[in-house]
Formats: C-alpha cells, sequence, structure tokens
C-alpha cells in the first residue's frame, strides 16, 4: 500500500536512520559510506519511473546532516544510467587516489539523489569506482559493488524510507591464516 511523506517526513526519516546506522555499524570519522537511493521507491513507484528532485534532495539533506556530524564522507551513487558512478567530494577523491570521470547526473539519468548530492558538495567529483565501509541501499538500488569485500548485513529497527526497503551492510576486513589464525575481535 502507497502511502505519501511530506519532504520534513522524508528528510527527518533519513536522518534518523543515518544516525542509528552510524552507531549500529560502528562508522567513524573519515570513513566512506556510500548510499544508493531510488526518489521513485521512496514514493511509492517502481524504481526509475517517478524520479523526484525535492524528495532526492529531502532524503539528501537528512542523510548528510547526520554524516556531517560524525565527519562521515559519503558517496552517492547514481543509476544505471550513468553506470553507477559515484559522486563524492574531490577532497575524498584526492585523499583515496580515485580518478574522475566527466558527467553531471541529471533526476532522468543519474537520478535525484546523485543530482542533489552534486550540487550540495562543495566541489563534487564522480568516479566510477570506491570500496566503501558501509552502506545504506534505499530502494533496491544496488550497491554491493561499492563496498569493500567482506559486507556484513546489518538489522535495524527502521526498515523503510517512505515506501523503499532500506538495506544496510557494514564491512570487515577478511580473515586470513586458516584454523591457528587468531583474530582481532575489534576488527569483526
Amino acid at each position: 500500500m502507497r502511502e505519501d511523506f511530506s519532504l520534513d517526513t522524508l528528510k527527518n526519516q533519513a536522518y534518523h536512520i543515518t544516525e542509528e546506522f552510524i552507531k549500529a555499524s560502528g562508522l567513524y570519522q573519515g570513513q566512506l559510506l556510500v548510499i544508493g537511493c531510488s526518489t521513485s521507491e521512496v514514493l511509492g513507484h517502481q524504481i526509475g519511473s517517478f524520479s523526484s528532485a525535492e524528495a532526492g534532495q529531502a532524503i539528501f539533506d537528512g542523510i548528510f546532516q547526520s554524516a556531517a556530524s560524525h565527519g562521515i564522507e559519503l558517496a552517492a551513487q547514481c543509476c544505471e544510467h550513468l553506470n553507477r558512478a559515484l559522486i563524492i567530494e574531490e577532497t575524498t577523491a584526492v585523499k583515496k587516489n580515485l580518478e574522475a570521470v566527466n558527467v553531471v547526473p541529471q533526476p532522468k539519468a543519474g537520478g535525484s539523489f546523485a543530482t542533489a548530492a552534486y550540487h550540495t558538495f562543495s566541489c563534487p567529483t564522480v568516479v566510477e569506482r570506491i570500496a566503501a565501509d558501509a552502506g545504506m541501499d534505499i530502494g533496491d538500488t544496488l550497491i554491493g559493488m561499492h563496498l569493500k569485500q567482506v559486507a556484513v548485513p546489518l538489522r535495524l529497527s527502521v526498515s523503510m524510507l517512505g515506501n523503499a526497503r532500506v538495506v544496510y551492510a557494514r564491512t570487515r576486513p577478511k580473515y586470513i591464516g586458516g584454523e591457528r589464525a587468531r583474530y582481532n575481535v575489534n576488527l569483526s
């Protein structure tokens, strides 16, 4: 059943799920969080069919406010029309030695959420791939390709943003060394 949500409600929901996610995932200052968001799904429509710049901006603003307060770096995933490229701050690209590509996302070619990120970041840069420390997938946007190799799903108290399912994942280092190895439990 489709339910309508105000822009303020979407912004507040986005802020609160990001706050809970940051705490549950153990993200800390300087780490990278990838977000994929279908505003169509949030608004109760099939992915890619009902892009909303206003909803994209409201959701991005809520997530950005939370992430910035914790010093978490954001990557906003574009839709498949831009091969799921990512919008990040130029400082993040430089720090992580990522090669920029030349494209400007639009609501129907990149997605409303990525477009909001592009217009909100101080100096936006587009890259083709990253290896993020954690991710939130809002509306089945398939962010897994942009997570570090060992992704661990998290179950939080909120599994919906608007009408869209939200899936959360953190990452951890690979276990190596076999049965005689010992592991740092703080990294698990």
